[in-house]
């Protein structure tokens, strides 16, 4: 799997889990640039992901992770 289609795969789980069909992540997506996106969303976030990409985040990386970017690189490394 590249880049472009874990970015593709997580604009699915990004609009699924914040219900919202017209978000669009990029490398530099915070928390900030969604609406609904605060602590109790981020762990639905993570969980929704991790059962997508068939992976597990370890704490130090769910806590770690500054925007979508670094999201995608952790996800890439997980499945490397």
């Amino acid at each position: 799997m590249n880049k472009q289609e874990v970015f593709d795969k997580l604009n699915e789980v990004f609009r699924d889990v914040f219900d919202d069909e017209d978000i669009t992540v990029t490398e530099n997506t915070t928390a900030s640039d969604i609406e609904d996106w605060d602590s109790l969303e981020h762990i639905n976030l993570i969980v929704a992901v991790e059962r997508s990409f068939g992976i597990k985040f370890t704490m130090g990386e769910t806590t770690g992770l500054k925007n979508v970017g670094e999201m995608a690189d952790k996800i890439l490394e997980h499945l490397g």
